[in-house]
């Protein structure tokens, strides 16, 4: 059974940093992509940033130069530093495994920046 698992949200002031995890478990294949959501207060779900299994990256126009997605294959782990916190970076940070018969998403981790 696919599992992902966050971790790492809080409570931060604006300027401040988080690194989030998360951790796919019960995958016998090669992950070729996984991807940062958020979905803010009373906001729809939103694309923050996606990794490959190669290295590539994309990020959303509003998170460019402040974020920064990585991944460790041998711990099955991917990250999702937040650099420069703003107050509208506040929102539940999910992690997303995309595949061909659906999507996996992780439970989500809050992410709450303060000004």
């Amino acid at each position: 059974q696919v599992q992902l698992v966050e971790s790492g949200g809080g409570l931060v002031q604006a300027g401040g940093s988080l690194k989030l995890s998360c951790v796919v478990s019960g995958v016998d294949f090669t992950i070729k992509y996984i991807a940062w959501y958020r979905q803010p207060p009373g906001k729809e779900r939103e694309l923050v940033a996606g990794i490959s299994g190669r290295g590539t990256t994309n990020y959303a126009d509003s998170v460019k130069g402040r974020f920064i997605v990585s991944m460790d294959n041998a711990k099955n782990t991917w990250y999702l530093q937040m650099n420069n916190l703003k107050p509208e970076d506040t929102a539940v940070y999910y992690c997303n495994f995309p595949t061909g018969p659906g999507d996996y998403w992780g439970q989500g981790t809050h992410v709450t920046v303060s000004s």
